[in-house]
């Protein structure tokens, strides 16, 4: 063989082995995404309608992929029993209670299986245990609901187009203040009036805080009613001493009202007098009889004076008197003479009498 044979077949060989390599990494890539040399539990679940899931297809929890899709199968009458490949490494992360529903990994892309859920209070999964399945929303439903609402939506847009056309044209409230200049010219006076009603609430605003704090000053009454203990007792004391007078003005009334029911008793003295109309008339009658015969005895006394025979005796008695009376001018420090004499003369004049 020559050295050109033999360069050819190294060169032959080499991309024979290459393609070797090749092959076989392919075979690991591709046993490695299928999880063919991984230990792994076999997990089921069973939906109403698995919505274009195929076998290979990936398995997921909270975002990682953790198996694949090993077959899926007819069951029961209508239903799909779907068949997954879990690796073992997160078979204590996956409880009994959990749920598995049918995602996509985009708006049109392949469709896999998420597993979502379960508690701690569950225990882990193991071979050949059955999730719960939750159906995934039918295409054709949803298809529908937007039909529905492409109708609503386009009903809503005529609406607003009426609507619209109705406020152009002046019609209505809206319609009226848009078009109409006197509404306008009033809306503008509404918003003046707004904005000097907000004016004056700030003004009221300031000069309320302005009191508030007149009402904090450390010398008002009012912080020192609010702080001051001293205040406070006086105003305490004054009052207790308040209710004490409040007490005895009702008491000097309660005995008012007594005193006054009283006199108008007819039993007492005060009563009679006040109330008994035939006793006054006949207490005016006495008066005046009293009044009368005052009036005789002065005439008697005159009388008696000008008597012939008691002449002597009251010129005495003037002239006593007159030098008493110069006595007292002469000596203002002396003590006067009481009155009494004379009213003890008397008796003796009348006894002589």
């Amino acid at each position: 063989m020559s050295a050109a044979d033999n360069k050819r077949s190294v060169i032959v060989g080499i991309f024979v082995f290459i393609g070797i390599v090749i092959l076989v990494a392919g075979i690991f890539t591709l046993a490695g995404q299928q999880k063919r040399f991984i230990r792994t539990l076999e997990v089921k679940a069973v939906f109403d309608d698995v919505a274009g899931l195929k076998t290979g297809n990936n398995v997921w929890f909270s975002g990682v992929k953790i198996g694949t899709i090993q077959a899926i199968n007819l069951y029961g009458n209508s239903q799909v029993e779907v068949v997954m490949n879990i690796e073992e490494r997160v078979q204590e992360y996956i409880r009994k209670d959990a749920v598995a529903r049918i995602s996509s990994e985009s708006f049109i892309g392949n469709k896999n299986i998420v597993i979502d859920g379960g508690s701690q209070q569950a225990s882990p999964i193991e071979n050949g245990d059955r999730l719960q399945a939750q159906n995934p929303l039918n295409t054709d439903d949803l298809m529908e609901t937007l039909q529905k609402n492409n109708k609503n939506l386009v009903e809503i847009t005529n609406d607003f187009k009426e609507l619209s056309g109705k406020i152009v044209q002046g019609e209505g409230t809206i319609g009226a203040i848009l078009t109409d200049s006197t509404l306008a010219n009033d809306l503008r006076s509404m918003v003046a009036n707004l904005e000097r009603t907000s004016q004056s609430t700030v003004s009221a605003s300031r000069a309320l805080t302005s009191f508030t704090n007149k009402l904090n000053a450390p010398d008002g009454l009012a912080n020192q009613l609010v702080t001051d203990k001293e205040v406070f007792q006086q105003l305490k004391t004054s009052m207790t001493q308040l209710e004490e007078a409040t007490a005895s003005t009702s008491e000097i009334t309660e005995n008012l009202r007594t005193a006054s029911g009283r006199l108008n008793n007819s039993n007492s003295a005060v009563g009679v007098l006040l109330n008994d109309q035939q006793f006054a008339r006949q207490l005016q009658s006495t008066m005046q009889n009293l009044e009368t015969g005052t009036e005789k005895l002065d005439q008697n006394m005159e009388a008696l004076q000008n008597n012939f025979l008691l002449r002597g005796f009251f010129r005495r008695q003037a002239k006593e008197e007159a030098k008493q009376k110069e006595e007292q001018q002469s000596q203002p420090v002396q003590q006067v003479q009481p009155q009494d004499t004379l009213h003890q003369q008397q008796p003796d004049t009348v006894r002589q009498r």
